[in-house]
């Protein structure tokens, strides 16, 4: 993935809501990682991004999504992650770090729909 690439695979929704169109995988997260900084950078003290529209998720995007909670917990910046896929929630799962990412997305136990 090109850095040109990366910066326009956030796309923003409203405010500071942007949407990740582009996989989380070893292959691309070098390339994400910084576009993500600026995100948290420039937020106020809330950013949400939606994960709706990740086709692929691996252990390498899951590392990436913690580093970007940590960078925006350190900056008083409350960063949410939005309509995670079932793969990455279970990744989280079978990684143990789920507690660490609870705040940042509902939990999925019913099916209404909202995330």
């Amino acid at each position: 993935m090109t850095d040109i690439a990366a910066q326009s695979a956030f796309a923003a929704v409203s405010g500071d809501v942007y949407r990740l169109e582009a996989p989380l995988t070893f292959a691309t997260v070098g390339a994400l990682r910084n576009p993500g900084l600026a995100l948290i950078a420039s937020a106020n003290t809330e950013l949400t991004i939606n994960l709706e529209a990740v086709p692929q998720v691996d252990s390498a995007g899951l590392a990436l999504l913690i580093d970007w909670l940590g960078t925006a917990r350190a900056r008083s910046c409350q960063l949410r992650y939005d309509k995670p896929g079932e793969t990455l929630l279970s990744l989280a799962r079978l990684s143990e770090v789920e507690a660490l990412l609870s705040g940042c997305w509902p939990r999925r136990g019913r099916r209404s729909g909202v995330a």
